[in-house]
């Protein structure tokens, strides 16, 4: 049967500015339709319950080289095994799950879209495998450039048109979706045992400085209209007194406007910024310093950020910020693994523990969850993990209880072995806000699916819009005393339909739905210098032709290619 109607559900889309209201919503052929436009749908109660679009992760680490590598180091990760057995495949894993595990996860919490954070172009076929491999959401991927030879050597030559055809042919030759930047500068200063801790340290060879490699991607970016702002990863992540390098970096976006045809209004997306928010001269006197850090975001529009909440848990490391890496394995002395890209980034994987008795753990728990309650506009503001960096994905349905419940906060807080520290060192004791379910949906669906430019698809109950509902066992009238059911409601959705079809039902995977993967097809003017300094580069430097290095369609799974044409 291709029509439904979800009835009587109460509805929050912040794309149509509905905060609750008892509504239906019709489903024709995979799309949103007007209920009138129906003839004998089949019928999903939803009274009583809460109704969302499908969510959408603007930043995790699920596919590719270094999830892989994750995989293969931690075996004693895969002593979890999922207790519900209704998907089709071996579910498998915890910080670092199965593909199959990962597909059925998110669909269990209502997600339909994933943004895979950080594909080396060089192993971007590996990439497309395993999002090939994870079922039911669809995913984009995004190629890494803040270490790229290529944007270096133009960057530092201010060539921003040239760069702007590379960046363009690597999109195309990878099937990637926007500009990501991770450590600039420091990544390649770690091929000489350095880094770049600040953005005015400058690259060894290259002598261009972060800064500048940030501002010249901002210009890149907006000179070819991209649908998603630059997605950048600052230097100095991860180290006491650094949300004043974090501060530096926001302000390379000042002066910029966003010039686009896809609704994104913003410049610069700070991922993870809970790990670029600390106070203090060293791990003694470390701090939060996010009230500080969401001032700015919260008085200049024309960024976006994800916070990367801390879940209390063991998890995996991994990214390609090798320097941090090297760092945080001589913080813990466990095992490592490092990993070079020619020419393009490298990665570091690190076992790691965050631990209720551990004083900065405690902090960071508490930064995160800061920077979403002092932020004034929802819409600017995501739900994160960095998956699974600071934790597994799957713990978004704690983090929102953390949000959406002060008792939850408190009842963590107990927990912790060093309480009267970590209240010294946050402000997080002194913030009652709990956040409503609209405001949820604002950093779970309408506010990354606009950031990403795609909320004429994702993120919204809007009739055209592909037919994506998440249904959660939730009654806004009357929301529950306990704040576990907060948490158990989001984990396993009541309905979560995917393009018009029930793929879960009571928090059990029913049927996977075909998924796509979302590229960016974008058109530049022949540049026939840029084709030439490929093909000499790739001759002289890469281990393989240029022509294998490139995907196809055929390579890629059910492409959705969003046209971007930048010849004018």
């Amino acid at each position: 049967m291709n029509e439904l109607i979800v009835k009587n559900g109460f509805v929050f889309d912040p794309l149509q500015g509905i905060k609750g209201d008892r509504m239906d919503i019709g489903i024709k052929d995979g799309k949103f339709v007007e209920t009138s436009a129906l003839g004998n749908p089949k019928v999903i109660d939803a009274a009583g319950k809460t109704v969302m679009a499908g969510g959408v992760d603007i930043h995790s680490h699920v596919v590719g080289p270094k999830v892989n590598v994750g995989r293969l180091f931690r075996p004693e990760d895969k002593l979890f095994k999922s207790p519900l057995k209704r998907g089709n495949r071996m579910e498998m894993g915890f910080s670092v799950p199965s593909t199959f595990k990962t597909g059925y996860d998110y669909a269990r919490m209502g997600y339909v879209f994933v943004n895979e954070a950080a594909m080396p172009p060089l192993h971007s076929p590996h990439v497309h495998e395993e999002i090939r491999d994870t079922p039911i959401i669809d995913n984009a991927a995004m190629p890494v450039f803040g270490n790229n030879w290529f944007t270096l050597e133009y960057l530092k030559n201010n060539e921003i048109e040239n760069n702007a055809a590379y960046t363009a042919w690597l999109l195309r030759a990878t099937r990637g979706f926007a500009i990501k930047v991770v450590n600039p500068g420091g990544t390649e200063a770690w091929g000489w045992g350095l880094n770049c801790e600040s953005i005015h340290d400058p690259v060894p060879y290259f002598d261009i400085t972060p800064a500048k490699i940030v501002t010249g991607l901002i210009e890149t970016n907006e000179h070819l209209g991209l649908p998603h702002s630059v997605h950048l990863h600052c230097n100095n992540l991860g180290n006491p007194g650094n949300y004043t390098d974090t501060l530096d970096s926001l302000k390379l976006a000042e002066g910029y406007t966003a010039k686009n045809n896809f609704g994104r209004e913003q410049v610069l997306h700070i991922t993870h910024i809970q790990f670029d928010s600390y106070g203090g001269d060293s791990w003694r006197t470390f701090e939060s310093k996010a009230e500080e850090i969401m001032d700015y975001v919260n008085a200049h529009d024309n960024i976006t950020v994800d916070i990367g909440q801390v879940t209390l848990d063991e998890t995996t490391t991994m990214t390609a910020d090798g320097p941090f890496e090297h760092s945080l394995r001589g913080l813990n002395n466990l095992k490592w693994a490092n990993t070079d890209v020619e020419l393009e980034t490298a990665a570091g994987v690190v076992p790691y523990v965050y631990s209720p008795n551990i004083r900065v753990c405690t902090i960071q728990w508490a930064v995160g969850l800061e920077l979403a309650l002092f932020a004034k506009d929802p819409m600017r503001t995501f739900i994160s993990t960095d998956h699974p960096n600071a934790g597994p994905f799957f713990r978004y349905p704690r983090v929102i209880k953390w949000l959406m419940s002060r008792e939850a906060r408190d009842t963590t807080m107990k927990t912790f072995k060093w309480l009267e520290r970590t209240i010294d060192a946050t402000s997080i004791d002194g913030i009652d806000r709990e956040l409503t379910l609209y405001e949820i949906a604002q950093m779970t669906r309408a506010g990354p699916a606009k950031a990403l430019g795609i909320s004429n698809t994702y993120g919204g109950l809007v009739p055209g819009m592909d037919a994506n509902v998440a249904i959660y066992a939730l009654n806004p009238e009357d929301m529950p005393s306990d704040p576990e059911m907060i948490e158990k409601a989001f984990s396993q959705c009541a309905y979560l339909i995917k393009d018009g079809v029930v793929a879960v039902q009571n928090g059990e995977v029913v049927a996977e739905p075909a998924k796509r993967t979302v590229w960016v097809d974008v058109k530049v003017p022949d540049n026939a210098q840029v084709q030439r300094d490929i093909y000499e580069h790739f001759l002289r430097h890469y281990s393989v032709g240029v022509e294998n290095y490139k995907l196809f369609d055929e390579h890629v799974h059910n492409p959705r290619a969003i046209e971007v044409d930048a010849t004018q």
